[in-house]
């Protein structure tokens, strides 16, 4: 069997072979006789099949797996002469050409390599940068938040009309040009005015009604609002005011400490400021770190640490971007595609810088996971999951179920590991300020 390798560059190799008609000979021959000890033919003992018998009832799956080995073999020829270890591949090696003739199968495999990436000092391409700090403005601001959250709604001591801040409960039933629409009413509905629960203008027109007052509020749906049905119409609500009730301030001192920092230790208003000014500080570096540090860093290493890509992992790549695209399509311009294979692959072209930058970053990422020691495990991935679907009144197994199903599991973990990994190169280059 002749093969002749070519190493395309450090992440792609080819192999090109000649398989003799004798060796799929040779090798249909062996696996029959194999087959003779377990196969089951009507009239014959187990293991006393005849190997001509076997032929005749096995003929097109021997002839497969006949091939399948030569294939095999070709491959284990090819890596011994490329010197390539198999845990250096990745994914499946790829038959480009398979051509038989009568005498012969002419095949080329193409194999991708993990990438070899030099990553130098990465660190000294991360500048050094200040720790946000929270001002003692913005601490007495989030403090006023928290007293005012405390707060609790009492009925007004002497009547007045409804203002900003107060807890107005209503009656309200919507309608649309004369005909109510589904959730469009309710009774005795706690609205606090100036929380912007409601669409724009509703609670402007609330406010300034007084307990036992009947009002009609005119408002316009916005034009990207959920429901299509409703989404840009004109509403009228009629709304019936049942009472009105004001909260009461709760004063900023030692005993809302006590309340909020329960069960901790020192629970003073100096401790409970110092707590909130870390808060907001760790809050302005995971902002700064998502919004800017994070992708500007990615794509400074990506920009800066060149290496030889696998070429079936881009064109993959190119493949997603595509199927996105075409999802974008109509059904006219994705069949002009189907019958025109330059456009297509024209197409495909403007994808390819993109693709490649971030299978780049892939590889980059993980190559730096392993310089920094960095890893996410399943559980790890699993409790994300759970968390986030709680957050959203979701069924955390069902949501998880749902991810794994989808086989999207990988990509959330590495997409955790990105996350890991830059914010650990980001903190060993934040100064305290």
């Amino acid at each position: 069997m002749k093969i002749k390798t070519n190493k395309i560059d450090a992440a792609n190799a080819e192999i090109e072979a000649v398989i003799p008609k004798e060796k799929i000979d040779a090798n249909l021959e062996k696996i029959a006789k194999e087959l003779t000890k377990t196969a089951s033919v009507q009239g014959f003992r187990k293991g006393k099949v005849p190997v001509s018998v076997v032929k005749k009832q096995y003929g097109d799956r021997l002839v497969q797996d006949a091939e399948a080995e030569a294939l095999r073999e070709v491959l284990s020829m090819g890596l011994d002469e490329l010197k390539i270890a198999n845990e250096s591949l990745i994914g499946e090696p790829n038959i480009s050409k398979f051509v038989k003739s009568d005498d012969k199968i002419d095949v080329i495999v193409k194999i991708a390599l993990r990438p070899e990436i030099d990553l130098g000092n990465y660190a000294d391409m991360v500048d050094e940068f200040n720790k946000p700090s929270a001002s003692e403005e913005e601490v007495n601001e989030r403090l006023e938040k928290l007293a005012d959250s405390q707060g609790k709604f009492i009925d007004l001591k002497r009547k007045r009309a409804a203002k900003e801040g107060d807890s107005v409960i209503l009656d309200f039933e919507g309608s649309i040009d004369g005909e109510l629409f589904e959730g469009g009413a309710a009774k005795e509905f706690a609205l606090v005015l100036g929380s912007n629960q409601f669409i724009p203008g509703f609670e402007d027109q609330v406010a300034g009604m007084k307990i036992g007052e009947e009002k009609v509020v005119k408002v316009t749906f916005p034009e990207n609002y959920g429901g299509d049905k409703l989404a840009g119409k004109d509403a009228e609500f009629k709304v019936n005011v049942h009472n009105i009730q004001e909260k009461v301030k709760v004063e900023i001192d030692d005993a809302l400490a006590e309340k909020i920092l329960a069960g901790q230790d020192n629970p003073t208003l100096e401790n409970l400021k110092n707590q909130i000014k870390k808060q907001l500080e760790n809050e302005a570096v995971a902002k700064l770190y998502n919004d800017d540090l994070k992708p500007a860093l990615l794509e400074s290493f990506v920009d800066k640490l060149m290496f030889a890509l696998p070429e079936f992992v881009v064109e993959q790549e190119i493949d997603v971007a595509l199927n996105k695209k075409a999802g974008e399509m109509s059904e006219d311009e994705i069949n002009e595609l189907r019958e025109n294979a330059d456009k297509l692959k024209t197409l495909r072209e403007t994808f390819r810088e993109n693709s490649e930058k971030s299978v780049r970053a892939t590889f980059i990422i993980d190559a730096l996971a392993t310089a920094e020691n960095v890893r996410v495990e399943e559980n790890e991935v699993m409790q994300t999951i759970y968390y986030e679907a709680m957050q959203m009144g979701q069924d955390p197994k069902e949501a998880y179920d749902k991810y794994k199903n989808a086989g999207y599991l990988p990509a959330i973990q590495m997409s955790m590991v990105e996350d890991k990994v830059l914010t650990k190169i980001l903190n060993s280059k934040m100064k305290e300020a």
